[in-house]
């Protein structure tokens, strides 16, 4: 009994040892286990801004996984949503499009993040911007704190640790913060758009363009045929009167025939 005490006591320990140094062991992330992974952070992400401590939602987020058949670690969740977020980070700087084809979740990442910030926004709105919404950016910036330890996102997180310090001696100060990073985060929201419209607009002009040149050849092909037939029917008139026209005198000469024998019986 003391023997399987001390191997059920000791049994967790290795367990998680194994989990966190062993990830290179476990087989590469596959696009669909990483959309499904996407979707149980997306319905958690509310749960992760409002607590500092989460490594019991990596648990719960693991625990998920296994239902949907992908055997993965707490460990290894945090990890790959970690680089998850840096690849969605350095795509910033590219054009949304150009960001879709070089990172398949963009998508995904850009929907998580600005569902966030509606809700920063309404939680601002509804409270007066006081206690609600700092608690939810001290939450954020512990995320982005764990983000700076793994060399993620440095001048990101510097910048919401100085927010977190300041905001219980200067609320207006960290109102200020957050009015600012809203301002820039709805802008950078605004350039996508116009840019994603531009293109749009571009490639419907384009479709509409080679619409026109297919109908008019299209028209041009129908007129063709149309004076093909008409010509044709033409030619056809032709040849009916032509071979009724040789009916006719096949008919006089044989008419004429059958007098001229008739006349000669007669004689």
């Amino acid at each position: 009994m003391e023997h399987r005490h001390h191997h059920l006591q000791n049994h967790p320990v290795s367990a998680n040892v194994e989990a966190a140094g062993g990830a290179d062991r476990f087989p590469q992330w596959s696009l669909q286990e990483t959309k499904e992974f996407l979707s149980i952070r997306a319905e958690r992400d509310q749960s992760f801004m409002e607590t500092k401590r989460n490594k019991q939602l990596w648990e719960v987020i693991s625990t998920r996984m296994r239902d949907k058949g992908y055997n993965r670690s707490a460990e290894q969740c945090k990890c790959k949503w970690k680089n998850l977020v840096t690849r969605y980070k350095g795509c910033g700087s590219i054009e949304a499009e150009a960001a879709r084809q070089q990172f398949p979740f963009y998508d995904d990442l850009q929907a998580i993040f600005t569902a966030r910030m509606q809700s920063i926004i309404c939680s601002e709105s509804e409270g007066g911007g006081g206690g609600g919404a700092t608690r939810k950016m001290s939450a954020a910036s512990d995320e982005e704190e764990d983000m700076e330890e793994n060399e993620l996102d440095n001048k990101y997180s510097v910048r919401k640790k100085k927010k977190v310090k300041t905001g219980g001696t200067s609320t207006s100060g960290g109102n200020n913060d957050i009015k600012e990073m809203l301002e820039d985060f709805m802008r950078q929201q605004l350039q996508i758009e116009m840019r994603w419209r531009e293109a749009f607009e571009s490639r419907e002009n384009e479709r509409r363009s080679k619409e026109m040149e297919w109908r008019q050849t299209m028209e041009a092909l129908e007129n063709e045929r149309m004076m093909m037939e008409r010509r044709w029917r033409e030619r056809e008139e032709q040849r009916r009167v032509r071979e009724e026209a040789r009916a006719e005198k096949r008919d006089a000469l044989i008419t004429v025939l059958l007098n001229k024998l008739r006349r000669e019986g007669q004689m």
